[in-house]
């Protein structure tokens, strides 16, 4: 299981939080899509792609050329599981994360 602390922080940014989602709905994707779709830098996208990774959120993997970026699944069923063991959260600022995760289950 993730380190759920680590796997928060590394969500906590809007503009990585926006890479997994959009991973979430598009499935497996190259750095050349993330990278014209998001508007950041190379070199920004690769330290988000990079703290995703570590997180272990993120899985790549070589494809001639290409780098292909999909999420791990395990990742964020941890993180459903969490919230759905937190009824208190419901009502709260977690509702939005509670929503994507259980997408992101199925």
């Amino acid at each position: 299981m993730p380190d759920l602390s680590v796997v928060f922080s590394a969500l906590g940014n809007p503009a990585r939080l926006s890479i997994v989602d959009h991973l979430r709905r598009r499935g497996e994707q190259p750095v050349a899509a993330l990278k014209a779709r998001s508007g950041l830098s190379g070199p920004a996208l690769s330290r988000h792609l990079k703290r995703l990774r570590e997180a272990g959120v993120l899985q790549v993997r070589g494809d001639a050329q290409q780098r292909l970026y999909s999420i791990r699944p395990k990742a964020l069923r941890a993180l459903a599981d969490w919230a759905e063991d937190r009824p208190q959260s419901r009502g709260s600022g977690l509702d939005r994360l509670d929503a994507l995760l259980k997408k992101a289950r199925h």
